[in-house]
């Protein structure tokens, strides 16, 4: 999202908020109530879904930073086990029996 469109899009739901606090002054009655209720309540309602939006799209540029890190680390690791074989382990390794402990030999 770039920052003419943020500026546009939290204007724009403080204007509402604006302009619904004005029509509960500026109109008597039930209808500045009920136009004052609604525009206040719109203006709310978007700035919380654009605030939700920013946390979206702050994870997904946070995500893709991650895959491309973890990406960039097993292409290293690859590169090293192409110029190192792996030795091959001198370890005893015990016998397993279902249900029972190992033991030592």
């Amino acid at each position: 999202m770039s920052r003419r469109s943020r500026i546009v899009g939290f204007g724009s739901a403080g204007a509402l908020v604006v302009v619904g606090i004005a029509c509960a002054f500026a109109f008597s009655g039930s209808l500045g109530q009920n136009l004052a209720f609604v525009l206040v309540a719109l203006g709310l309602v978007l700035a919380t879904s654009l605030v939700f939006y920013e946390v979206g799209l702050t994870e997904d540029r946070s995500r893709a930073r991650e895959e491309k890190a973890r990406r960039r680390d097993s292409e290293r690791a690859d590169a090293a086990k192409r110029e190192h074989p792996p030795e091959r382990s001198t370890r005893i390794r015990l016998d397993r029996m279902r249900g029972r402990p190992r033991r030592l030999r």
